[in-house]
């Protein structure tokens, strides 16, 4: 058996996140994704304040889930042998699978920032007005759902400290880059 190349894996689960995140942002353009609008917090409020906010919807899961399951498994029959390029030894649905729970993870990831800011009075999609703050905040929204994938995944399948290096050095450039183009779209009401 070939020996995970961590970056390899770190480069995979980039692409396989490129792939899936233009799917999201295709369905969020999407007349029909407003269907799956509903807030995941089903409007409970802890303290006064809403759980997670109006932007957590299950939208996003809905299509993020099978999206990275499809890419995964796309990008392992476009590998050919994937152990042989130093990436998991899986079968094609295991790539599946590992994709769908990195896709769950990767969702799943941002819900806790998300309710630190709605008890912390920050409006979704809103930005502190406070300098430091507003970095934390900046980069805790480029790594929340990265880390979230990163744990989710870990307990499938081994993931290497290298790739953990690459998804999270590189991982917050492509984020910020979907945030803009769904800013561009009128999706989200600020670049974050």
């Amino acid at each position: 058996m070939t020996a995970l190349d961590p970056v390899a894996c770190g480069c995979f689960l980039l692409l396989a996140f490129v792939v899936a995140g233009t799917a999201q942002t295709a369905w969020f353009a999407a007349p029909a994704s407003r269907r799956f609008a509903q807030p995941l917090d089903a409007g409970l409020t802890l303290r006064g304040r809403r759980l997670f906010g109006e932007n957590k919807t299950r939208r996003g899961f809905v299509v993020m889930v099978p999206a990275s399951a499809a890419a995964f498994a796309l990008l392992a029959v476009l590998a050919g042998d994937p152990a042989a390029l130093g990436l998991w030894p899986l079968s094609t649905p295991g790539y599946a699978l590992a994709g769908a729970i990195a896709g769950f993870g990767f969702m799943a990831g941002e819900l806790p920032n998300s309710f630190v800011k709605r008890q912390l009075d920050l409006a979704p999609g809103g930005a502190s007005r406070r300098r430091l703050a507003s970095a934390c905040q900046f980069a805790v929204d480029r790594l929340d759902s990265g880390i979230g994938m990163l744990l989710a995944l870990n307990a499938f399948v081994a993931v290497p400290g290298g790739s953990v290096a690459v998804v999270l050095i590189a991982g917050p450039f492509i984020h910020w880059t979907f945030s803009v183009l769904m800013f561009h779209l009128g999706l989200k009401p600020r670049p974050a």
